[in-house]
């Protein structure tokens, strides 16, 4: 079949790799002029793990990530209030690494070795599905026919909302934005550590990188709509919010003018009751998007991706790969979403209480089975990926 996916973040080019086992032709839209760079580093465990080693990128992925030493929680004078050791909550460090989003998505898209037809700078304009083919009208005014299109076009899917409806029907808006950018030369660096402090309303978080880099990752609770697109009230927002703020808040904010990337965005759930429509399917965040405070929605997509290409290899029918898909996955992904929203007070604290009940359990994180107790739900995958039938 030839399937048009648009979106070439992280979902897209895993659904376009294992597509491309089963012999569909197969073409990824990118509505950026180049792959995307920046954002946050990233907890990469799991069946997303398990996809990445059916990939063979595994060794790529520890090359370029960083397995963490410690994440220390500290007040504004920066004390140590808490520290976690990553092995404490994952059991096993032989299948988890930390590693930039734009990383593992160069790693994927590198695997497809130029087997996929890219188009970048361009999106999709319309869609018309007349239940034999979809035609497609890009916006560099290009006009095509496919069998299937696929939106892997993340959060603010333009596919989804063609298709399915606006996003107010399907996006749980968390009250709450993120912030992260890099910096150079930033000092103090502590190596393999994250370094995170929160207070009422934020939590900032410093990681030191290769190359003499530093991230500096921000959640800030943010009601009302979050500026998306606009930098400068982007930063405004940050400043004003963190006004006041201990520990080293102040200098990073003063750095973030002359960050190297810069990503923003609210931080949101997608919940639907359905993530196909015809010959039209969304996976990844357009589907049923976990949020940031999942920690795990990359991983995640790589599951939905992987298993939509294999239900479709194994499938003579498009309609019963789609609905065995949406089984598969649906009670997982909810679960995944419901324990992420329970994790909110730890990114942004709303009182004093919740302050001090993070600060306490992060105190608790190194006792025997309270990290299980915290954040089980969180990363342990209880979802068995199915046999891919290569052609």
């Amino acid at each position: 079949m030839r399937v048009l996916i648009v979106g070439a973040g992280i979902a897209g080019p895993t659904l376009a790799y294992w597509l491309l086992r089963s012999g569909h032709h197969v073409t990824l839209v990118e509505q950026a002029p180049e792959l995307r760079r920046g954002g946050y580093l990233i907890d990469f465990s799991g069946a997303g793990f398990d996809v990445a080693d059916r990939m063979g990128i595994v060794p790529e992925l520890r090359r370029r990530g960083y397995v963490l030493d410690e994440a220390r929680a500290v007040d504004r004078d920066g004390r140590r209030i808490a520290a976690i050791k990553p092995a404490a909550i994952m059991g096993s460090m032989q299948r988890y690494v930390s590693i930039a989003r734009s990383d593992l998505a160069a790693v994927i898209f590198e695997a497809l070795e130029d087997a996929a037809e890219l188009m970048l700078g361009d999106s999709v304009r319309t869609l018309v599905d007349d239940g034999n083919q979809v035609r497609v009208t890009f916006d560099s005014g290009q006009d095509r026919t496919f069998d299937l299109v696929v939106g892997a076009d993340g959060l603010h899917s333009r596919v989804r909302r063609m298709i399915f409806g606006p996003d107010v029907q399907f996006e749980k808006y968390l009250d709450m934005v993120v912030a992260a950018f890099e910096v150079r030369g930033y000092r103090p660096r502590d190596e393999l550590t994250a370094l995170m402090h929160a207070d009422v309303g934020f939590q900032a978080l410093r990681l030191s990188l290769r190359d003499d880099v530093t991230l500096c990752l921000l959640t800030v609770a943010h009601r009302g709509s979050a500026p998306i697109g606009n930098r400068a009230t982007q930063h405004e927002l940050l400043r004003t919010a963190l006004a006041g703020a201990g520990w080293e808040t102040p200098a990073l904010l003063e750095l973030m003018p002359e960050a190297t990337t810069f990503y923003f965005d609210a931080v949101s759930q997608i919940r639907m009751p359905s993530w196909a429509r015809g010959r039209v399917a969304l996976v990844g965040d357009a589907a049923a998007g976990p949020s940031f405070l999942a920690g795990q929605g990359s991983a995640l997509a790589m599951v939905e991706s992987y298993t939509l290409a294999a239900e479709l290899a194994r499938c003579s029918d498009h309609r019963d790969a789609f609905a065995r898909y949406q089984q598969r996955l649906a009670p997982f992904l909810r679960s995944k979403q419901d324990a992420a929203i329970g994790l909110a007070p730890a990114f942004a604290p709303k009182t004093r209480l919740q302050l001090l009940l993070r600060n306490t359990v992060m105190r608790l994180m190194g006792l025997p089975k309270v990290p299980d107790l915290v954040m089980g739900r969180s990363f342990r995958d209880a979802v068995e990926l199915p046999t891919f039938a290569a052609s």
